[in-house]
């Protein structure tokens, strides 16, 4: 890991973009200044911004490298060694693979859910990104609990989430179209899916003190909670009782105004923000951002994502660069307790991108330290200056 030093271009120190120079040695930002000094590998970042790595605290993307088709699976390392090497090259230098385990069987199901646990554990050291695992407990899943407890206290899980889908799927049940891609998924038949709706929907009365429980071990264990889709400001004040500070994607402006309030953060998906609204029909998370009612914005289902967003909302001046980037960098790495990034600092750890900035709407990643290593690099004609590659030939 050699130490390196990042200099000519305009850096996001705090609030603002600054000309300064980024030392970095064992993997942490020693320096952040305006003077040069020596360095194994200098970056030269003329016409570039220095960014904090995006701290993605909520991403399912990695399912369609899992099952780029439905019914047709790909092994569990592939699917992480794919998934990274997407989030890395739009600028993703944490990731927490939001993993759904649900009453139903397939993709979602229980076999996978372990599968991909024990694969992030056994694979991160090969993995750019810091690569972290964020549990989506679907609550209606009674039967997970005892082995979800087991996993909070061994500190297997990075984030805990409560996702309630059940009574969606039970409003479905009557829509062909839905009813047919539920069934697909699980890889049941259809009278046996129906019949496995039947017998969860039978637990209901259950499920409170399941989320109560579970919530009690995470909080105990320094786990950050999550909740997901709040309905009312009602629900979200029952959660927030519970010690679940984060509403992931409340569906309306009352619920998240009543989290903000609260002293939540409040998370939106950057795909929302790219596209111009929900592909679902739900609130405007633009919007949300204008009336700063949205804290996070995470690539949901798509990696480019949350770069993306964070320079549209500047290019539409609904903020600035330095506050957009805080939505996808500072603040999830608040909101997930990770108190050493998220912020280009002398101590943070060296998560750092450089961005091409030259089409506002269309920023290119030129390359990405994480950890202190180079990890990706697309013009190494642009940024690796004469000097640097004259001293690593020498000793060659």
């Amino acid at each position: 890991m050699p130490d390196i030093l990042i200099e000519g271009g305009r850096t996001l120190i705090g609030d603002a973009l600054e000309d300064a120079s980024i030392h970095i040695a064992h993997g942490t930002i020693t320096e952040v200044s305006s003077r040069g000094s020596a360095a194994s590998l200098r970056l030269d970042s003329h016409g570039l911004i220095a960014l904090p790595g995006i701290v993605d605290m909520h991403g399912d993307a990695f399912e369609r490298q899992m099952m780029p088709r439905p019914g047709v699976d790909f092994p569990v390392d592939v699917a992480l060694v794919d998934s990274d090497r997407q989030a890395i090259a739009n600028g993703i230098t944490t990731v927490f693979h939001a993993t759904t385990w649900s009453w139903e069987p397939g993709l979602r199901g229980t076999e996978n859910a372990h599968r991909l646990l024990d694969a992030i554990e056994g694979m991160r050291p090969q993995l750019a990104a810091d690569t972290r695992f964020h549990l989506r407990q679907e609550t209606f899943n009674l039967d997970a609990e005892p082995t979800i407890a087991e996993w909070l206290t061994a500190g297997r899980v990075d984030l805990l989430a409560f996702n309630d889908h059940m009574h969606m799927t039970a409003a479905s049940m009557n829509n062909p179209k839905k009813r047919a891609r539920m069934v697909e998924r699980s890889g049941l038949g259809e009278t046996e899916f129906d019949l496995l709706v039947e017998r969860v929907m039978t637990g209901a009365d259950k499920v409170p003190a399941s989320i109560a429980r579970l919530a009690s071990i995470g909080r105990d264990n320094g786990v950050p909670l999550l909740s997901h889709d709040d309905e009312s400001p009602d629900q979200r004040t029952h959660f927030r009782s519970l010690g679940i500070a984060v509403a992931e994607f409340p569906i309306n402006e009352a619920t998240a105004r009543a989290a903000v309030e609260g002293g939540d953060f409040t998370v939106f998906g950057a795909p929302n923000v790219v596209r111009g609204g929900s592909h679902t029909g739900w609130i405007s998370a633009a919007e949300m951002v204008s009336k700063g009612l949205c804290s996070i914005l995470a690539s949901d289902y798509y990696y480019p994502a949350p770069l993306l967003a964070a320079f549209r909302l500047a290019a539409d001046d609904i903020l600035p660069l330095p506050q957009a980037w805080a939505l996808v960098s500072r603040a999830p790495a608040a909101a997930t307790e990770l108190h050493d990034r998220g912020q280009i600092a002398a101590g943070k750890r060296a998560d750092i991108l450089l961005v091409d900035a030259g089409e506002p709407l269309r920023p290119r990643v030129v390359a990405v330290i994480a950890g202190g290593r180079m990890v990706h690099l697309t013009e190494p004609q642009r940024i690796l200056s004469t000097s640097a590659a004259e001293r690593r030939v020498e000793p060659a």
